[in-house]
């Protein structure tokens, strides 16, 4: 069944649209969505390494434009769209006293998150109530975003045929990782949010 499904999405990171999915996953990534845009960005490089630095960028742009929807939700519309969101990740608990130190090292947190598998939505939203300075928000988004997709990006052109076979001999192996490093971050998200 895995081997079923990478083969699809290898399929769809060929076709001639999977730009604009791989578009539209990075920018709701960025403020409601769970899975990060590297699944598309991923094979959509090793099926067309030419356009490796066009997906990076538009993963980046994306993603900070999702962010900035983030950011929105958090100063706008927290109690309705927010609010709920950090419920449903589990995000509420102690949000008051790390909201109140959030203004101290806040920039920090979003590089962080837009880097890591931390998961950025969180660090959007909260940037949005804590009102960090959208000018500081928006450059370390852009900073952070733009090296995570570019050194993925990057990897993948220079070493395209072998990451590929890598990818294709330890599929298993790899998606178990991967759904570690997801978890991990939410895991991660909520300790810090509530210690």
């Amino acid at each position: 069944m895995l081997r079923r499904l990478y083969d699809a999405t290898m399929k769809l990171a060929a076709h001639k649209r999977a730009s604009w999915a791989l578009g539209g996953v990075s920018f709701v990534e960025s403020s409601v969505f769970p899975i990060p845009p590297d699944i598309l960005l991923i094979p959509m490089v090793l099926a067309r390494r030419h356009k490796a630095w066009f997906y990076a960028a538009l993963c980046s742009i994306a993603s900070v434009l999702g962010g900035i929807l983030g950011y929105g939700i958090g100063m706008f519309a927290f109690d309705q769209l927010g609010q709920p969101l950090l419920d449903f990740y589990g995000y509420s608990d102690k949000f008051i006293d790390f909201r109140a130190n959030y203004a101290q090292w806040g920039p920090w947190a979003v590089f962080i998150a837009g880097v890591t598998p931390f998961p950025y939505k969180v660090i959007t939203i909260l940037s949005g109530v804590a009102a960090l300075d959208p000018v500081v928000f928006i450059v370390a988004s852009l900073c952070a975003r733009s090296l995570r997709f570019f050194l993925v990006a990057g990897m993948l052109w220079k070493f395209g045929e072998p990451v590929r076979l890598f990818i294709e001999r330890r599929l298993g192996l790899l998606s178990i990782v991967f759904c570690v490093l997801l978890v991990g971050g939410f895991v991660l998200a909520k300790f810090i949010i509530s210690g």
